[in-house]
């Protein structure tokens, strides 16, 4: 029986540490709104607003989007240029073959109302672990966990698919078997270029001087799966700077880039790898962090 799930994997971003940082501060599920502000990247000189989400998936995939376009359409009003979304967004099954038959391609409706959402609200969204029937469907009759970044034009400009699946036996708490029914995916995708910096799909903080981002699921999900929350942005030192409360809802997290830059200059933990020692990855288009 699945009675828990560990941690949703991190989304992260290639992000600075905030000069000073604030308090965690969150907000409750609210109301939809017609036709929010958009939200761009902001004025010069104003560091850019990201919002991670928390919500409970459930089978139920209208009610689910209902509420995530709520906390996006929140978050717009709020003026983030970034929405984070939590692995399984867009359902959470009661079983595999309901897991399966609620699939969708990336080219579905489903993905096409988040594409209208992002372009009616002007944000960026990341949305980690999308149940996408791939185009060997037909003959594999498995899904891919895959995180799909959209631009404020609704297009589709990177799509990760998990590449390290979840297997997971741990006696009378957690059993979960995610390579039974899910195809790993076969490439790293490059980082993508947002008003908030590069949307990174691997990585930590502290060892990668980056920003770490984590969507998560909380409540029940449905009568065999509970999951525990604590969405929370963590600077580049391991310290978190905001994170959501108990229930579905939204944080914040202000982003200063110069001092990213500053960080890394002063600590340059890219020039102390030894790829001698462990070796090198080359994949197309990515290029080593500045």
């Amino acid at each position: 029986m699945l009675r828990a799930v560990p941690r949703t994997p991190l989304r992260c971003l290639l992000l600075a540490p905030l000069r000073t940082p604030r308090r965690p501060h969150s907000s409750s599920t609210p109301g939809s709104s017609p036709r929010p502000p958009r939200a761009m990247a902001g004025p010069p000189g104003l560091k850019p607003l990201v919002a991670v989400g928390q919500v409970t998936s459930t089978p139920d995939k209208e009610l689910n989007f209902a509420a995530c376009a709520g906390l996006v359409r929140e978050a717009a009003r709020r003026g983030a240029c970034l929405v984070f979304l939590p692995e399984g967004f867009d359902y959470i099954g009661s079983d595999t073959a309901q897991t399966l038959s609620l699939a969708e391609g990336l080219d579905g409706d489903l993905m096409g109302r988040y594409a209208e959402l992002a372009r009616d609200c002007g944000v960026w969204l990341s949305l980690g672990g999308f149940h996408e029937r791939g185009r060997d469907w037909p003959t594999t009759q498995r899904i891919y966990n895959c995180h799909a970044l959209l631009d404020p034009a609704g297009r589709l400009v990177a799509a990760y698919r998990k590449t390290h699946l979840c297997d997971v036996e741990l006696e009378g708490r957690v059993t979960m078997k995610e390579s039974g029914f899910t195809n790993p995916g076969t490439e790293i995708v490059p980082p993508v270029s947002t008003p908030a910096g590069k949307v990174l799909l691997r990585a930590r903080a502290i060892e990668s001087q980056c920003y770490v981002v984590a969507a998560a699921q909380t409540g029940k999900n449905h009568e065999r799966r509970t999951s525990y929350g604590h969405a929370l942005v963590v600077d580049p030192w391991g310290a978190v700077v905001a994170q959501c409360r108990e229930g579905p809802g939204l944080c914040y997290a202000e982003i200063d880039l110069d001092y990213l830059h500053r960080v890394r200059r002063e600590i340059p933990v890219h020039g102390h790898r030894r790829p001698d020692l462990y070796g090198t990855v080359a994949a197309a288009g990515l290029a080593p962090a500045p």
